[in-house]
């Protein structure tokens, strides 16, 4: 049982004639039996919570910062008119809209409420409980009942750096039509023959073609397909700092590191799947959090995302040393891998220097990481004390971060350390830039 405003309301009014009665403890009695007589009466008459069928449907996934549309069907299987609320609970993530609904249903009838999503967070959300007041005739009280009625919006990487991967397309492009010139040799593909011109390397002559064709006729190579890439992401303590706008929120608070490098992860992915390289993904910290392996082109995004949307940091120390175990494992040719993980000196220090030796006596390697922008705003200030000391600590981590981007260069490793809306795009330049060498 529930009681409404009304009842309260009902109450408070009863206080004065009880006030200016000769006999107050008896008027008190007489009304308070009234009172609750109407109030039971109300129950009573009021339409069983438990008559309703609940069922749903609507969007069962959406990318973040998109609404998500779900729909509440309220079936009156009961006797008598429905009249009342219904509540459609869901995480405060959700940001559902409206959170209440008014319903009047005649019985055997139903009735539609619509509830918008706004996530505010990648993953899964799923609905809580769905809370049926049925309010009796007389508005007093009436009676209440929850029922689960369960359902799962999955909220995707909102995929943010798509707006480069035109530009970056157009590079490939321009690659491909560039490096049947430039480049020679071991590392490439055979693309076609064409008569020799001044200033072609003789030794890209095909001698049995020029035999044939009575002219001399080179060789043209283009860039090595089928090429392997491995995007690793790491979704240890160091993921789940916030960094940066968050783009996708009316408050803007930062994205998580681990948000920043699924958006870098999915351009580079994107691009090299155009490029004709089979990409595999893998998250890990101490344990694998989620793999994409051996994914065609046409699929590879919808996979991608699919894997990504549930990924949260764990609050954990990474494990290095069976992130690399894994890798190994997993990629026995030779293969580019693309390490998404932060520039923190203690934790590459004991983590994943000892152990990166192993990973690059075999593969390319890059270690992309994302800046937080706030230090360098903190290293130009000064001017008051505290601000002196601020900016301080800001060069040395600064100096720190060098210093381990240094030591990684020095190991044979690719670096790119941008700021987060920057390195996305810097990551796929370096992939393009290792394209045109040659490297891959």
């Amino acid at each position: 049982m529930v009681l409404t405003r009304r009842a309260g309301l009902v109450a408070l009014v009863c206080i004065l004639p009880i006030a200016v009665a000769p006999w107050p403890a008896i008027a008190f009695a007489a009304l308070l039996t009234v009172l609750v007589v109407a109030i039971a009466a109300d129950v009573a008459l009021a339409a069983s919570t438990k008559s309703l069928d609940l069922t749903r449907s609507g969007d069962t996934s959406a990318r973040l910062g998109e609404p998500v549309d779900i729909a509440l069907w309220v079936t009156n299987t009961g006797g008598r008119r429905f009249r009342g609320l219904v509540r459609d609970a869901w995480a405060p993530s959700a940001r559902a809209e409206p959170r209440t609904h008014a319903v009047d249903i005649a019985a055997g009838q139903r009735q539609r409420v619509d509830t918008r999503l706004r996530p505010v967070r990648r993953g899964d959300q799923q609905s809580a409980v769905v809370t049926a007041r049925s309010i009796g005739p007389l508005g007093l009280a009436g009676r209440q009942s929850s029922h689960r009625v369960p359902w799962t919006a999955r909220i995707l990487p909102p995929f943010l750096s798509r707006k480069h991967l035109p530009s970056r397309l157009a590079k490939l492009r321009e690659l491909d039509g560039l490096l049947p010139v430039l480049i020679r040799g071991q590392g490439t593909e055979f693309d076609s023959l064409r008569e020799y011109v001044v200033g072609d390397d003789v030794r890209s002559i095909d001698w049995r073609a020029t035999a044939r064709r009575a002219d001399v006729v080179v060789r043209t190579w283009r860039p090595e397909r089928d090429r392997r890439v491995v995007i690793v992401v790491d979704t240890g303590r160091t993921s789940a700092g916030r960094v940066g706008v968050d783009p996708t929120a009316s408050d803007p608070g930062g994205w998580p590191r681990l948000d920043w490098s699924l958006d870098a992860a999915l351009l580079l992915a994107a691009l090299a799947a155009r490029a004709g390289d089979h990409v595999d993904f893998l998250a890990h910290d101490q344990v694998p959090r989620a793999t994409v392996v051996g994914a065609s082109r046409t699929e590879l995004l919808a996979q991608l995302v699919t894997a990504m949307a549930p990924l949260q940091p764990a609050l954990v120390e990474s494990d290095a040393a069976a992130t690399v175990a894994t890798i190994l494992r997993r990629t026995r040719r030779q293969a580019l891998v693309v390490l998404l993980t932060d520039l923190n000196s203690s934790a590459l220090d004991e983590g994943l220097l000892p152990v990166l030796p192993r990973l690059s006596a075999k593969h390319q390697v890059i270690v992309a990481a994302v800046a937080d922008p706030r230090v360098d705003d903190l290293a130009a200030g000064r001017n008051d004390a505290a601000q002196v000391y601020d900016a301080a600590a800001a060069e040395r981590s600064r100096n720190d971060r060098r210093a381990i981007a240094s030591r990684l260069r020095r190991s044979g490793v690719e670096v790119v350390d941008a700021p987060p809306e920057e390195l996305a795009p810097a990551l796929a330049d370096r992939y393009l830039a290792m394209k045109a060498s040659g490297k891959l």
